[in-house]
């Protein structure tokens, strides 16, 4: 899934009210915190991120984030990244074209 620039201003619209439902702390980005970002994407297909590590770290862990939950990510500010997935089923945006 790719989102075009259009697409990309909209959600980046929307995250701005939106706080971080899951946090990467000092432990890292573990199976238990990946699933529980799967859930949040399931359940609000927008979400925003907290990652607590250095600049090369939370790099990589975001990278990995994305291709783990098959995300796009929508923006990345320090330490706070933006995640969008559609859910299939039930859909709750509506993406311009």
């Amino acid at each position: 899934m790719s989102l075009n620039n259009r697409q990309l201003r909209f959600l980046r619209g929307l995250s701005h009210d939106l706080h971080p439902v899951v946090m990467v702390g000092d432990k890292g980005l573990s199976e238990s915190v990946l699933g529980e970002i799967d859930t949040a994407l399931e359940h609000h297909e927008l979400i925003k991120v907290r990652i607590r590590a250095d600049r090369e770290q939370r790099k990589e862990w975001m990278e990995h984030i994305a291709e783990h939950c098959d995300a796009e990510r929508v923006h990345a500010i320090g330490q706070v990244a933006c995640y969008y997935r559609r859910n299939p089923e039930q859909p709750t945006l509506e993406l311009p074209a």
